[in-house]
C-alpha cells in the first residue's frame, strides 16, 4: 500500500512538474506564421509594415510585406497555414529580433537566486540569448546550455564563459600554465573566457591561446591589475570584449599612470571602490582631444566591442530611484533584497554611508563615459547590451531595459539601441548567422509586443509604461506580450507571473516584506 501511495505521488509530481514546464510555453511547431506585425529590424532599418513572417522547423524561411498601414489586406496573398501550422496574429503590435544579454550572469548563491528564477526574468524581457561571464563553474553553466538547447528547460539560448583560472587546483602563474588551462576550459565545452587581469605574460599567454582555439573572450580589467594591463593591451593581445568601463579610462591617461587613489584606499572596501570609481573619468584625457581620439581609432581598428553596463552603476548617480524601483515589491527575492542592503561584505552593496557629493560625482563620470560610448559608435565602433543584473538593486530583465533606456540617453537612436541590443551582440558572440536580425535561413528569435518601443523603451518592461487615455483614465500599457527562443513560443505575461509566485511564496515561508534599510 505504501508502495503505491509513493508511486502516486511521483506520478503527481511529475505530472504537476511537466505542467508547469509548459504552462507558459507552446512548440516548437513544424510551422509559425507571425501575422499583421510592423517588422523593426536589428539591422539599423527603419520599421516596416504589415508583415508575415513564416518559420518552419524553427528557421525563418520567409518575410512577406503584405500590405499598407490602414488599408484591407488582401488575404490570398498571404503565405497560407498548414494544417498542424499554429499562428500568431500580431495585427498592430511590433516584431523585433530577440535581445541578447551580453553580461547576464545566471544568479548566484549569495543573492539565492536560482536559474528557473533568472530565466524566467529574462525570458519576460524578451531576451532569448545570454553570454554568462563568469559564475558557478562550467559544468554548471553547460549543463543548462544543452538543456535550454534540447528544450528541456525554459531558459535562453546560452553561451558559457569562464572565469580565468576557475577550477584549476592551483594558482595560474606562468604563461605555459595559462595556456594549459584555456586548452582545458575549451576542451570543457566553454565558448570563451572571463578574465579579471594577470601579469602581462600571462595575459598575452592566455589571450593568445584563446585565439588560436578560436574562442572569445571578455574582460573587467580589476583594479589591482590595471597599472600595467589596460584596455588597449587587452585588445592589442586578442581580447574580443571589455566589461563596465574599468581599464579604459586608464588607457586615456595624459599626466599619470595609476588613478589617484586616496592613502588610505583599500580595494577591499566596497566604498573606497566605487565612491573613486566615480571619479576616474575625470582623470583621463579630454573628450576629443588627440589622446582620446587616437585610443578610440586604434580600438575600433582592432574590431574591439564595448559592452558598458551603464545600468549597473545607475544606483551611485541616484540611490533612491533604484532602491525604489516599482518592480522589487513583485518581482525581487528576499534573498536578493537583502544581498542589495549596506554591507562591508556583500560585493556592490557599498552603501555605508552614500550622499550627494558621491551621486554628483557619479554624474560627472558618467557624462564623459557616454560621450565615449556614442562616439564610438558614430565611428563604427561596435557597442552592444548588457545588464549585469544581481547587484545593486539591479534585477534580472529589467535591468536589461533600463540598459536599452541608458543607451538611448547616451545619444543612440531609439534603431541603434535595438541594433545594440541584438545584431551587434550576435556579432560580437560571432552567431550573426544564427540570430541577431530577423533574416531568412535565421533562428525563430523573436520579440513581440503591443505598442512601438522606438517611442517609449518603457512599454518592454514587464511592468508596462503609465499612459493616460483620452478618458482622463491612467493605465499600464505595454510589457512584451511574447517571447519566442529557437521557435518555442512563451508567453511573457505568465512567465512574470510565475516569477511574482515564487517571490510571493517566498516571502510567505519567511514572514518578509521588503523595508527601507535604516527602518
Amino acid at each position: 500500500m505504501r508502495i503505491l501511495f509513493l508511486l502516486v505521488s511521483l506520478f503527481f509530481f511529475i505530472t504537476t512538474f511537466a505542467q508547469n514546464q509548459t504552462s507558459s510555453s507552446e512548440g516548437p511547431f513544424s510551422q509559425l506564421i507571425i501575422r499583421g506585425a510592423t517588422l523593426i529590424n536589428g539591422n539599423g532599418a527603419p520599421p516596416i509594415g504589415p508583415v508575415d513572417i513564416s518559420i518552419e522547423n524553427n528557421k525563418i524561411t520567409a518575410i512577406d510585406v503584405v500590405g499598407y498601414p490602414g488599408v484591407t489586406i488582401n488575404e490570398s496573398k498571404r503565405p497560407q497555414l498548414k494544417k498542424d501550422g499554429k499562428e500568431i496574429d500580431a495585427t498592430g503590435m511590433f516584431v523585433l529580433p530577440g535581445f541578447i544579454d551580453m553580461h547576464g550572469h545566471i544568479g548566484g548563491k549569495g543573492q539565492g537566486a536560482d536559474w528557473d528564477y533568472v530565466f524566467r526574468l529574462w525570458l519576460a524581457h524578451g531576451v532569448t540569448t545570454v553570454r554568462e561571464p563568469s559564475g558557478r563553474g562550467i559544468e554548471y553553466a553547460t549543463d543548462l546550455k544543452k538543456r535550454s538547447s534540447n528544450n528541456e528547460i525554459i531558459a535562453p539560448r546560452i553561451l558559457a564563459y569562464t572565469g580565468f583560472g576557475q577550477g584549476s587546483k592551483k594558482p595560474i602563474t606562468t604563461p605555459e600554465q595559462a595556456r594549459e588551462w584555456v586548452r582545458l576550459n575549451a576542451k570543457n565545452g566553454a565558448d570563451g573566457i572571463k578574465f579579471f587581469g594577470a601579469e602581462p605574460d600571462i595575459m598575452k599567454a592566455a589571450l593568445d591561446e584563446n585565439r588560436k582555439l578560436g574562442l572569445r573572450s571578455a574582460c573587467h580589467h580589476a583594479q589591482l591589475s590595471v597599472a600595467r594591463w589596460n584596455v588597449l593591451h587587452s585588445a592589442r593581445a586578442g581580447l574580443t570584449t571589455m566589461e563596465h568601463w574599468y581599464g579604459l579610462p586608464e588607457a586615456l591617461f595624459e599626466d599619470r599612470t595609476v588613478q589617484n587613489y586616496p592613502l588610505d584606499y583599500n580595494y577591499q572596501n566596497e566604498q573606497h571602490r566605487f565612491g573613486e570609481a566615480g571619479k576616474l573619468w575625470k582623470q583621463a584625457a579630454a573628450p576629443y582631444s588627440d589622446h582620446w581620439n587616437k585610443v578610440m581609432n586604434e580600438l575600433i581598428d582592432l574590431d574591439f566591442t564595448l559592452v558598458p553596463t551603464f545600468n549597473i552603476y545607475e544606483a551611485s548617480r541616484d540611490l533612491h530611484r533604484a532602491r525604489r524601483a516599482e518592480w522589487h515589491e513583485d518581482y525581487t527575492l528576499p534573498s536578493l533584497w537583502r544581498f542589495y542592503q549596506p554591507s562591508k561584505i556583500s560585493h556592490g552593496s557599498y552603501w555605508h554611508f552614500w550622499g550627494t557629493e558621491e551621486e554628483v560625482a557619479w554624474k560627472e563620470n558618467y557624462k564623459l563615459w557616454m560621450t565615449f560610448v556614442n562616439e564610438y559608435k558614430n565611428r563604427g565602433g561596435r557597442v552592444t547590451t548588457g545588464s549585469d543584473s544581481g547587484f545593486i538593486f539591479q534585477l534580472y530583465g529589467f535591468a536589461y531595459i533600463r540598459e536599452m533606456e541608458m543607451l538611448r540617453e547616451a545619444g543612440f537612436h531609439p534603431l541603434e539601441v535595438i541594433r545594440a541590443a541584438t545584431l551587434n551582440g550576435a556579432e560580437a558572440l560571432g552567431i550573426d548567422k544564427q540570430t541577431g536580425s530577423i533574416e531568412i535561413g535565421k533562428s525563430a528569435d523573436f520579440v513581440i509586443v503591443e505598442e512601438n518601443p522606438l517611442e517609449n523603451f518603457k512599454v518592454l518592461y514587464g511592468t508596462g509604461a503609465i499612459k493616460l487615455t483620452e478618458d482622463n483614465e491612467v493605465v499600464r500599457v505595454g510589457g512584451v506580450k511574447h517571447t519566442i527562443r529557437q521557435g518555442v513560443v512563451y508567453d511573457a505575461k505568465k512567465l512574470l507571473s510565475e516569477v511574482k509566485e515564487m517571490v510571493d511564496q517566498a516571502k510567505k515561508e519567511e514572514n518578509f516584506e521588503i523595508r527601507q534599510p535604516g527602518n
